[in-house]
């Protein structure tokens, strides 16, 4: 995290409802996106967008408390380390490694039912994992705002984004 703070990529803004809410659609958008690739059998890329939906409704929750990181791997931990919701973590983390997977390697005739089942159960995921965070969003007061933004400024040094 020190790294990402001193390169400029991880830092304290204005609290930002407007991009909030840009953020949330575009990770509804997202889903839309998966659930129409996934019907015309384009898995990998529906995962893809299954990644992406959580990960644009992580940065509409950061934006909401005046965090921005410019990185994946970044913004995931501090839902751990920052928001406590180690259920989440868990959930866009596989989704990372696996939009990682399906995107950068090829998959052969017989993995594609594997493609298939993972695709549907991404897509499941990526709409429970929206539902949770629009709760967290929508239950965030000024206080907890408040209080993060001083957590952040102390958060654990120790931790590295890629």
């Amino acid at each position: 995290m020190n790294k990402l703070k001193k390169e400029g990529k991880l830092e304290l803004v204005e609290p930002s409802e407007e991009i909030c809410k840009s953020y949330l659609e575009k990770a509804d958008n997202c889903l839309k996106s998966a659930k129409l690739l996934l019907r015309y059998n384009l898995y990998e890329n529906s995962i893809s967008m299954s990644y992406y939906t959580m990960y644009n409704s992580l940065t509409s929750l950061l934006f909401k408390t005046g965090i921005k990181c410019e990185n994946h791997a970044g913004s995931i931990v501090l839902l751990k380390k920052l928001f406590g919701r180690v259920d989440l973590f868990k959930i866009i983390s596989f989704a990372k490694e696996e939009r990682i997977d399906k995107q950068y390697y090829v998959t052969s005739e017989k993995n594609f039912v594997l493609t298939k089942e993972s695709a549907e159960d991404m897509v499941a995921k990526a709409e429970n994992f929206l539902v949770k965070m629009k709760l967290v969003i929508a239950e965030l007061k000024n206080e907890q705002t408040e209080k993060l933004r001083k957590e952040f400024e102390n958060i654990d040094q120790t931790q590295n984004g890629d």
